[in-house]
């Protein structure tokens, strides 16, 4: 049986701690708050990997969930997590287990590697939090695209550059 080291449990609550943090950089631009927690994420993951990279946004879902405001605009409550942004957040969970998952199996090249895995795990949390949005809303595909996913798509680009440069160089450095 793997036990949990005391360092990965600090590492997940750090991440976690973090995603919080980066929620609170936002902008609002309609329903769905323009925020740096998915750097936060893809950072997550690409240092902790699948596993722990997901236990750190389970903890941050979990926390907000309970009544933290931890959420964009210091917002907490199960009703933001079933709200029709909710989907987005529990996104941040399947992203940090995609990316890391996929940084894992093929960490040969990480400028290559870490990019692709990075826009692979923002496609499934557009995927989720589109998906709830439109049950939570009514709202048809595009309309909901429009709302919540293209205005993103160039500042999530941005984040995943800099996610990439700060995950590569501080792996050289961070053993974990």
């Amino acid at each position: 049986m793997n036990k949990i080291s005391t360092k990965m449990i600090c590492l997940c609550g750090l991440f976690a701690a973090l995603t919080a943090i980066c929620s609170q950089i936002a902008f609002d631009i309609g329903p769905v708050p323009i925020n740096f927690a998915t750097f936060s994420v893809f950072v997550a993951a690409g240092m902790l990997g699948a596993k722990f990279g997901t236990i750190s946004q389970l903890v941050y879902v979990l926390i907000g969930a309970v009544g933290a405001p931890v959420f964009s605009h210091f917002t907490g409550g199960f009703s933001i997590v079933t709200g029709p942004t909710g989907g987005y957040i529990l996104g941040y969970v399947a992203a940090a287990f995609i990316t890391g998952l996929i940084v894992q199996k093929f960490n040969k090249n990480r400028y290559v590697v870490l990019p692709i895995a990075m826009l692979i795990g923002l496609i499934a949390c557009y995927a989720l939090g589109t998906v709830w949005f439109m049950h939570v809303t009514n709202r048809k595909l595009w309309d909901s695209l429009g709302l919540c996913v293209f205005p993103f798509i160039p500042g999530d680009i941005i984040k995943i550059a800099l996610a990439t440069i700060l995950v590569a160089r501080l792996k050289k450095v961070i053993k974990i």
